[in-house]
């Protein structure tokens, strides 16, 4: 592409969307400092490989999937990591058990459904928007997206059955 600074580019889209990035990263990790981390990771490979950008109207989309493909690859990483319940809650902030649980019942999901989820309902993309990010087509986001809600619904349910259950 004649007479854009690609490089430039990505570095502008993201300080502009940093705050959306790092919300992609924490509905992966729901950890602030693994959030940051993903963040930075990712921002330094859409910089070393925005010269491969094609379509620089993109350049939110490419870099929205160079993020999530960060966070996955950040989860299997440290997979069976395991971290002190103490350190589960951030300071200054008091999570809650309903965040807790949507955090299992999301990584319940398979990978290409909580991405769907994470950006429909965590950034609030459209459809469209969303088909665009994943190279997917309308009707197989939406057929998805619907088995995914249905499945966190489900998971959902379960926790609460277990709680009322032991409760009694």
């Amino acid at each position: 592409m004649k007479g854009i600074d690609k490089e430039d580019l990505v570095h502008r889209c993201l300080v502009e969307h940093y705050e959306k990035y790092y919300r992609i990263a924490y509905s992966y990790t729901f950890q602030e400092q693994d959030a940051m981390d993903i963040v930075q990771e990712g921002a330094y490979r859409a910089i070393l490989k925005s010269g491969s950008l094609k379509r620089p109207e993109y350049v939110d989309t490419w870099i929205c999937r160079i993020m999530m493909n960060e966070a996955v690859r950040f989860l299997e990483k440290y997979r069976g990591r395991t971290v002190p319940m103490e350190d589960m809650y951030e300071e200054g902030r008091e999570d809650k058990t309903e965040d807790l649980d949507l955090r299992q019942a999301l990584l319940k999901l398979k990978e290409e459904e909580r991405r769907i989820v994470i950006l429909r309902y965590f950034e609030e993309e459209k459809l469209e928007t969303i088909a665009e990010v994943l190279d997917l087509k309308v009707g197989t986001v939406k057929s998805r997206l619907y088995r995914a809600v249905e499945k966190l619904k489900k998971y959902m349910e379960l926790e609460e059955n277990k709680k009322a259950g032991a409760e009694l």
